[in-house]
C-alpha cells in the first residue's frame, strides 16, 4: 500500500505515518526500486497497535523502546512486559481519574437537574437519553453489557 492509501485507511496524515517511521514508533517500512515507501501487512499491523496506544495516551518514548526492543528479538520479551505493564498501569491510573471526573460531572448535572420543574426535567431526561444513544463509541460493547 502507499502511504496515501494507508493515511486514508487509518486516519492518520502522511506526516504522522512519516513521524512514526522517523522516531521508531513503527519499524522502517519497506521501499520499493525508487525509494517509495510501500506498506506491507507487517508495517499495517504496527501502524494499528501504535495508533491504538497513542489513542489511549501511551508515552511516545515507552512505544519506541518496546519497538526497539522487539527488532532485537525474543530475549528482550522480559523487557517489553516490563514496558507494557508499566504503560497499563500509567493508562490504568488515568482511567481512574476520568471516572472521579466523570463522577463529579454527573454531581453538578444532577444539582442542576433537580433545579429544573418537573416538566423541564422529564423534557431534560429523554433528551439526554437520546444524546447517548447516538454519542456512545462502543454501541457494541454496551450492547453486550447490558444482556
Amino acid at each position: 500500500m502507499t502511504i496515501a492509501e494507508v493515511s486514508k485507511k487509518y486516519g492518520l496524515t502522511a506526516d504522522t505515518l512519516r513521524y512514526y517511521e522517523r522516531t521508531g514508533l513503527i519499524p522502517a517500512v519497506p521501499r520499493n526500486v525508487h525509494g517509495i515507501r510501500v506498506y506491507d501487512e507487517e508495517s499495517c499491523k504496527w501502524i494499528e497497535f501504535v495508533k491504538c496506544m497513542r489513542g489511549a495516551g501511551l508515552a511516545v518514548d515507552a512505544l519506541a523502546e518496546y519497538v526497539a526492543l522487539c527488532q532485537q528479538g525474543d530475549g528482550t520479551r522480559p523487557r517489553r512486559l516490563d514496558i507494557l505493564h508499566e504503560q497499563r498501569d500509567r493508562l490504568w491510573q488515568r482511567v481512574q481519574d476520568m471516572e472521579a471526573t466523570l463522577d463529579r460531572l454527573d454531581r453538578k448535572i444532577n444539582a442542576y437537574s433537580d433545579c429544573l420543574e418537573p416538566e423541564e426535567r422529564r423534557l431534560y431526561q429523554m433528551e439526554q437519553a437520546k444524546r447517548l444513544r447516538q454519542r456512545c463509541p462502543c454501541q457494541a460493547l454496551c450492547a453486550r453489557q447490558a444482556e
